[in-house]
């Protein structure tokens, strides 16, 4: 079984950055790829990005393209999502989930294992 613990949220003013990192631990190797989305209140869960664990290869939601970043560092098997020019819009609980596929893909059912999340608002 796998361990998954968000980290990094907090307050923070519009134009602002945070880095959110995902760690993971336990039974991780059968899992691909390592995926993040996030939930403001009285929204749905809405995904926001993903990444590869073996190439790098990510995806963004048109949203914050341009503006976060995902990386990995599989030495700690630890994935990050830095977040800049950040806009009121994106206040919510960010979450990190595995997925089992060898692929990249925006839809929850896709992915198993969730993390309990991290809050993250930005003030105007």
């Amino acid at each position: 079984q796998v361990q998954l613990v968000e980290s990094g949220g907090g307050l923070v003013e519009a134009g602002g950055s945070l880095r959110l990192s995902c760690a993971a631990s336990g039974r991780i190797f059968s899992y691909y790829a390592v995926g993040w989305f996030r939930q403001a209140p009285e929204k749905e869960r809405e995904f926001v990005a993903a990444i590869k664990w073996n190439d790098g290869n990510s995806m963004y939601a048109d949203s914050v393209k341009g503006r976060f970043t995902i990386s990995r560092d599989n030495t700690r098997n630890t994935v990050y999502l830095e977040m800049n020019s950040l806009k009121p819009e994106d206040t919510a609980v960010y979450y990190c989930a595995v997925s089992t596929l060898n692929g990249l893909y925006s839809t929850r059912p896709f992915y198993g294992f969730w993390g309990q999340g991290t809050q993250v608002i930005v003030s105007s």
